[in-house]
């Protein structure tokens, strides 16, 4: 799945165009490295969100093309 969809399915950005914006700016990075916003997300990958004043660190549990508000949450760990 690539990696502006991802973030919008897990609701770790809001909306694809600003994850594509994102990772058109260079904030975001997949295993430190930046990467594009068609990156191919895996399991096991840490993505890095660097937006705002406080980075975010997680890593990819389960790629999944559906999810729901409550289950969004599952296919990701906070790391930092």
């Amino acid at each position: 799945m690539r990696l502006d969809k991802y973030l919008k399915i897990t609701r770790l950005i809001k909306r694809r165009t600003i994850a594509n914006e994102a990772c058109d700016a260079g904030r975001i990075s997949v295993n430190g490295k930046v990467q594009r916003a068609s990156y191919d997300v895996k399991e096991n990958d840490i993505i890095e969100i660097n937006l705002g004043t406080k980075p975010l660190k997680v890593k990819v549990l389960k790629v999944s093309e559906y999810a729901t508000k409550e289950n969004a949450s599952t296919n990701y760990i906070v790391v930092e």
